[in-house]
């Protein structure tokens, strides 16, 4: 049976981004990772996977994954470090990899971002940008000076491109509904204190849930905090602790993994006096106790449609822009 890469970063202890980063001769590991890495393949016989579409193998030669990173945002200069994008890299390394491809990744500036895309329009003919922190603007920009291109873990109704995101209401009005179904009433919000478009959808969502169960969040329960640290910095006092409320939603799972550290310090038992559900599913979920509940979010089934959107674009000169948003789903553990 054919190795896949997941399998090469098990034998090798790595993560599927490091051996991507290996396989695509990228900065970002050490030699000696390196080394352990191809040490591994050639052992192994490991070879690229390749798919047959209908009519025969499609090539492109180079896809690029373009990344957008901006110091107040979620893609700061520690993206690398994030859970979504070790998957993302090592799935759209496979995927590339299965049509004769290869992915190239380049990460340019927010605040230059007019300036760097200019220069690479010319030599980018087929691109992925993760737009996570990207605004209307920018995402119109970009549309309108690179050929082929789809956009990943954002969406803008108003724009004429490709995109292919979450439903990030969809799933956060699962976890309201799960919260109201489990009998929960008196309800906290953990909010990102960066404002991007996906964390506006989900607010939407769960308002929605929550209003219709015909209850109310109280301003007192909301927090606004950082989305993407480990460490805690909800700074909450005993008095605040003494009126959490019963069940609370956070905005992505590095802040409900938080607010349950910050709980510790309090000696509050969750999910017995405070229950926590987050969003995203990201693997330190299952390494605490007690695990997370949280809604899982489809990475690899997101790359798989982004790669069909820009393959089609390049193939058929008739495509029309398309958005497509993926559904999520509700991962029951033992945090509510």
């Amino acid at each position: 049976m054919a190795l896949k890469m997941s399998d090469i970063a098990k034998m090798a202890k790595v993560s599927r981004s490091a051996v991507s980063l290996a396989l695509n001769n990228k900065p970002g590991i050490s030699d000696e990772t390196r080394k352990k890495i191809f040490k591994v393949i050639e052992e192994s016989g490991y070879t690229p996977l390749r798919k047959r579409k209908k009519g025969g193998l499609r090539r492109q030669a180079v896809l690029d994954l373009i990344m957008v990173s901006d110091k107040r945002g979620i893609l700061n200069r520690n993206y690398a470090s994030l859970p979504f994008f070790d998957t993302l890299v090592a799935d759209l390394t496979q995927n590339v990899s299965g049509f004769g491809g290869k992915l190239q990744i380049t990460t340019i500036s927010s605040e230059n971002l007019k300036e760097e895309i200019l220069e690479l329009k010319a030599s980018v003919k087929a691109a992925i940008v993760l737009a996570t922190d990207l605004d209307e603007k920018q995402v119109t920009f970009i549309n309108n000076n690179l050929k082929h291109v789809v956009f990943l873990d954002t969406y803008y109704e108003n724009v004429d491109a490709d995109f292919v995101s979450i439903n990030n209401r969809q799933g956060a009005y699962l976890a309201g509904k799960y919260i109201v179904e489990k009998g929960y009433t008196d309800i906290g919000y953990v909010a990102s204190n960066k404002i991007i478009s996906n964390f506006l959808y989900r607010r939407e969502g769960f308002r929605r849930a929550i209003h219709e169960a015909n209850l109310k969040i109280d301003a007192t329960n909301v927090y606004s905090v950082d989305p993407t640290t480990l460490i805690p910095n909800y700074d909450l006092n005993e008095e605040q602790v003494r009126k959490l409320p019963r069940a609370i939603f956070c905005e992505d799972d590095y802040m409900a993994l938080r607010f349950i550290k910050e709980l510790r310090k309090y000696k509050v038992k969750v999910p017995e006096e405070v229950a926590i559900i987050g969003f995203d599913d990201i693997s330190e979920d299952t390494m605490i106790m007690p695990e997370l509940t949280t809604i899982h979010v489809p990475i690899t089934q997101m790359v798989d449609q982004a790669v069909n959107q820009i393959l089609a674009q390049i193939d058929n000169k008739e495509w029309l822009a398309q958005k497509t948003l993926v559904s999520t789903k509700l991962i029951k553990r033992q945090s509510m």
